[in-house]
């Protein structure tokens, strides 16, 4: 877990997408479907740590079997304050393979949503590149 932490904490984009399993789900606190795979997940993380300025995580909770976890944070879109967790499940190999996300209060979740809005182009972008050399 703390793996996970650190990398996000360092905007290690390289060691965060690692954590992620081939077949992860990510749901979004701003879009209406969850984003099933590594390549979209890995592409909208790193659209939020170009949105997030001074994102810190405040508290680590951890379920009894290890594979839980929810990471709650505190970070800025903009001027307004966004607090949030990440829910994070680990496959049997130790990878994330569901990652779900909610942020508060509703200003700053707008913010987020349009900000991420304006991310997602390069966001799809990334996400078809990395498929693409996957595959190549």
């Amino acid at each position: 877990m703390l793996s996970f932490r650190e990398a996000v904490e360092a905007r290690d984009h390289n060691a965060v997408e690692a954590l992620l399993a081939e077949d992860v789900v990510f749901t979004s606190p701003v879009a209406f479907k969850p984003y099933p795979g590594k390549a979209i997940t890995a592409a909208i993380l790193r659209g939020v740590m170009r949105v997030f300025t001074d994102f810190h995580y405040i508290r680590e909770i951890a379920g009894s079997d290890g594979r839980d976890h929810a990471l709650v944070f505190k970070a800025k879109v903009g001027d307004l304050e966004i607090n949030g967790c990440d829910f994070l499940h680990f496959d049997d190999n130790g990878l994330i393979d569901d990652f779900t996300v909610m942020v508060r209060p509703l200003s700053a979740a707008q913010a987020l949503a349009e900000a991420m809005g304006a991310q997602f182009e390069q966001i799809r972008r990334e996400a078809l590149h990395a498929v693409e050399s996957k595959s190549a």
